[in-house]
């Protein structure tokens, strides 16, 4: 087995990673896409509901981070960072 051949699983689960960040990313995503009429109707109540889903467990993991700091929810602005990085890309 080569070298190559080896890394290939270590790498793998390396990628296989979801972040918070990347949670927010869809978010922003799935913002801009409903926003640019990407959805059909009948699609909409799906995306709906996931993005309600995907904000209520964002909004949830950043009361916690902010609870265990002592700071304020930052979501907002991890949202516009985001969607700027996105917009930029």
């Amino acid at each position: 087995m080569t070298d190559a051949q080896t890394q290939q699983p270590a790498d793998a689960a390396q990628s296989n990673d979801l972040t918070i960040n990347d949670l927010n990313a869809m978010k922003v995503i799935i913002d801009i896409a409903s926003s640019r009429g990407a959805f059909k109707p009948n699609e909409m109540v799906a995306v709906g509901q996931t993005y309600t889903k995907l904000t209520t467990f964002l909004d949830s993991v950043t009361a916690q981070q902010a609870a265990q700091q002592g700071a304020a929810p930052a979501a907002q602005n991890n949202s516009q960072a985001v969607a700027n990085a996105v917009a930029g890309a």
